[in-house]
């Protein structure tokens, strides 16, 4: 063989191992998860990084300055907190605390010009304060009173009612103040003539605002007519509550103020830069495409006509050259769907409109749900049998009031809100997500908080793979969105449970087509929490104004996902069960989970135990889960033991037979009569016919102090019988609580607006019924707990059973009432035979209990 053949020959097999090489590289890749190392864009570099040093807060409505180097939010309630990095936060406030309040020194005094109109100790604020969503900026043109300019303005509203509000404002030369009072600005709900709202003495006359003022100083018309119902009554339809307020520079300088909320709308006032007062328009009108102009409230940017919308923040971005405006729709409650939206203008005073080019203002009593890009509502990256990490993955219910920072030197933008969770009741904390701008000029909202990403090339071997896709949509409802599964797969189509195509433009551009709907927006990585990695990930917005989210899974075989599965399935401890099983039939990726039993009579395929009798033996029973996906299967086996009742031990009987509080066991001492809070003296209650013989009547002003150490452990029972007159929410009947974070309360109109036994808030537990006890007669109420095995009964009928209950009692001297705890409205109504139990009542005794009659 001649040289030159064997150099053809070889380079020749060089060739092939090189191609052999790559394609086996290739394969391998598709196993890796995508994600490249630190701030490399090499591809197939797998690196978990750093967890983020995260310190949460909770703030609610916050709002967002930066002062040097340190971030601040202010919000809700007096409470603001700072960072250095956006992530990890502390708190310098001390809430409602007065005299010697942080930001405000003695609170009373000082707000006292703004509380002669609403927010202390009135109507709805009776017996505490409201002061709300402030906002603070420096103003470097500001007077002082000194005569020196510069100050940092804080404006912040407070309130008594869904309309009768104000909006003051206050000045301090440190961020951290504290703020002496200036002036209140902005009054609603005042009427035509004299009126009063429930537990309140203020006169809500028009009179008794700011107006007459104005009107002789010559800033103001008169009084408008139409800011009045044919009854005199304030006509919240078309004007605002005077909450929310938010100062924005527009690009020329000037100063402005938006603000409002349900359900008059979202008006804007332009400012004196001096004084920190509004330049009211003094007259009304309409502007070129028809919206209201008010000679007092100022222009109508967006909302009206008794639909939802408050929160209200505008930021202008000289890069794009509009203004964005913020909205938050919905109700702020867990269950309330509050949603996050989003338009745009080229003016400060609007017209704003959203993607779709639709008008922020309601063209009339309409449904507002298309109106305005939802960036965010209700989703939940669930965390499936056989996913990574633990707990029931990443998501947020009733997200919203947000601000917005704009850095104008690096031009990062952050989206600061309050939310809510999933399975956790009302506790609520803040949280930052980075923004990045769309080929069209709109911010997109990153799917995951912030931990210090930046947006980087990604190379499109990053891209493809597997991804959970959150959908949005338009709607909002106490409905929580769930993933679905896509793949973006190499030769750029969308494969899974939605179809469509995809494209990376330039270095970080995604377009996203799904079902014939395109969505452009970034890929970014970013660190998701549940798989306490860094993955590849996108938000997109399409022209309808709906958002979408994807975060990428690891790439494996479905041999690999069965396995995965097989091996985070866990049924907990199957030796000691006492409560029915939860057997989940969907693990990761759409992976099925089938089970058979060997006895129904012990244990039934969809995992309903039945115990045996006291006195009985335990019983035993085998399970059997078949694990499949595509052609992979499994099987896992899981040995259980039921263990049979144990006899509960009456250790307290509070039966009010007597006309008194005393224990008849004799077990404990007497209950004492409190005022409208667990530890408060005061107050009083009577007696009158009851169930069984005597109850005792609670005047929703009063409660009974159970004695301490009344439960002890984490096995007990209670049953009541209860007869409201009327139902608040929150409202406790049964209180027990080892201190004000670890609690056990029983409430006829719980969060959601049923019945529920609730426990917080560390962790949080809602044992939702579904059903809510009525007014004006007697319900059996019932509770057991068997070592975190829970069930609650309405009159002898089994509404909720669920496991991991938390344990509030072993060891702990904890402290137990009727009718009052530490926050809410007390009961109003009617309680008898309370009794108290060591151990877990059986179905047929709770049943025993609920048809007992005199």
């Amino acid at each position: 063989m001649s040289k030159s053949l064997l150099r053809n020959f070889t380079f020749i097999a060089l060739m092939l191992a090189l191609v052999v090489s790559n394609a086996t590289i290739g394969r391998s890749a598709d196993r890796f998860t995508g994600q490249s190392g630190g701030h490399s864009n090499k591809p197939y570099l797998d690196d978990h990084g750093k967890e983020p040093d995260v310190q949460n807060v909770s703030v609610h409505d916050p709002s967002i300055v930066k002062d040097g180097n340190t971030y601040y939010v202010f919000g809700s309630h007096i409470e603001a907190v700072k960072s250095t990095d956006l992530i990890h936060w502390e708190k310098f406030t001390n809430g409602y605390t007065t005299p010697n309040n942080k930001l405000y020194g003695d609170l009373s005094k000082n707000l006292a010009g703004s509380f002669a109109w609403a927010g202390e100790n009135d109507a709805d604020s009776k017996g505490g304060f409201a002061v709300w969503a402030p906002d603070v900026f420096w103003n470097k043109d500001y007077i002082n009173e000194d005569g020196t300019k510069g100050a940092y303005m804080i404006y912040y509203s407070v309130s008594s009612t869904y309309i009768r509000s104000a909006i003051g404002y206050a000045v301090s030369k440190h961020i951290e103040g504290p703020y002496k009072y200036v002036d209140t600005i902005v009054y609603s709900g005042f009427t035509k003539e004299e009126a009063y709202d429930a537990n309140s003495k203020i006169n809500k006359k028009w009179t008794n605002t700011n107006i007459p003022k104005l009107i002789e100083q010559g800033k103001l018309k008169g009084v408008r007519a139409d800011w009045f119902h044919n009854d005199g009554s304030y006509n919240n339809r078309d004007f605002p509550n005077a909450i929310d307020p938010n100062l924005f520079y527009d690009e020329k300088g000037n100063l402005w103020m938006a603000y409002g909320s349900w359900s008059g709308g979202i008006f804007v006032l332009p400012m004196d830069k001096t004084t920190g007062k509004p330049i009211y328009p003094g007259k009304d009108g309409k502007t070129p495409d028809g919206r209201l102009v008010d000679r007092y409230f100022g222009i109508k940017i967006a909302g009206g006509y008794y639909q939802s919308g408050e929160g209200t923040y505008i930021v202008y971005d000289k890069n794009t050259d509009y203004y964005y405006l913020y909205v938050t729709y919905g109700w702020l409650g867990a269950d309330g769907g509050y949603n996050m939206r989003q338009f745009r203008s080229t003016s400060p005073t609007g017209p704003y409109v959203d993607a779709k080019g639709q008008s922020a203002v309601l063209p009339g009593e309409v449904d507002n749900s298309p109106y305005g890009n939802k960036i965010m509502g209700n989703f939940l990256f669930e965390r499936k049998v056989g996913d990574p990490g633990t707990g029931i993955g990443v998501g947020y219910v009733s997200p919203g009031h947000n601000s917005v920072y704009l850095d104008r030197k690096t031009g990062q933008q952050f989206l600061v809100f309050h939310t809510r969770f999933p399975q956790s009741g009302e506790y609520h904390e803040v949280r930052v997500h980075q923004m990045f701008m769309n080929k069209n000029g709109w911010p997109v909202v990153a799917p995951y908080r912030y931990a210090g990403e930046k947006l980087e090339k990604v190379n499109k071997q990053d891209v493809v793979g597997e991804y959970q896709l959150i959908n949005h949509g338009k709607d909002y409802s106490a409905d929580i969105k769930k993933q679905i599964f896509v793949r973006l797969n190499r030769n750029n189509t969308i494969s899974g449970d939605a179809t469509g195509t995809w494209r990376k433009i330039g270095h970080n551009q995604a377009e996203i087509t799904i079902d014939g709907e395109t969505y452009d927006g970034v890929f970014v990585r970013q660190w998701d929490p549940t798989s306490k990695r860094y993955v590849m990930a996108f938000t997109a917005l399409s022209n309808e104004g709906v958002s979408i989210w994807g975060s990428k899974l690891a790439d494996k075989t479905d041999e690999e996902i069965v396995e995965d599965v097989a091996s985070d399935l866990d049924l907990g401890d199957t030796d000691h069960v006492v409560s029915n099983l939860h057997l989940p039939t969907e693990g990761t990726r759409h992976t099925v989970i089938s089970w058979t039993t060997s006895d129904a009579k012990v244990v039934s395929e969809t995992g309903v135990v039945h115990r045996p009798e006291v006195g009985s033996a335990p019983v035993t029973a085998t399970l059997t889960a078949t694990i499949t996906k595509g052609d992979a299967t499994a099987t896992k086996v899981f040995h259980i033991t039921v263990l049979p009742y144990e006899e509960a031990k009456l250790t307290a009987h509070y039966s009010f037979d007597n006309n008194d509080l005393s224990d008849s066991t004799g077990n404990f001492g007497p209950g004492t009569i409190t005022g409208n809070r667990i530890d408060n003296e005061g107050g009083t209650i009577a007696y009158a016919d009851g169930k069984i013989g005597k109850a005792a009547v609670l005047n929703g002003q009063s409660g009974i102090r159970l004695p301490d150490g009344l439960v002890s452990s984490n096995q007990y029972s209670v049953s009541l019988w209860v007869k409201p007159e009327q139902l608040t929410t929150h409202t406790t009947t049964f209180f027990g609580a080892k201190d004000p974070n670890h609690w056990v309360s029983l409430v006829p109109q719980g969060w959601d607006g049923n019945t529920m036994l609730w426990s917080g808030s560390s962790p949080w537990y809602d044992g939702r019924t579904f059903w809510k006890i009525p007014t004006g007669q007697w319900t059996h109420l019932a509770f057991s707990v068997d070592n975190g095995a829970v069930k609650v009964y309405i009159n002898g009928v089994e509404k909720f059973s669920g496991t991991n209950f938390p344990d509030v009692f072993t060891g702990a001297n904890a402290s137990f009432a009727l009718g009052v705890n530490w926050w809410d409205p007390p009961f109003k109504g009617l309680i008898d035979e309370l009794r108290i139990y060591e151990g877990a009542l059986t179905p047929s005794q709770v049943t025993d209990l609920a048809q007992t009659s005199e």
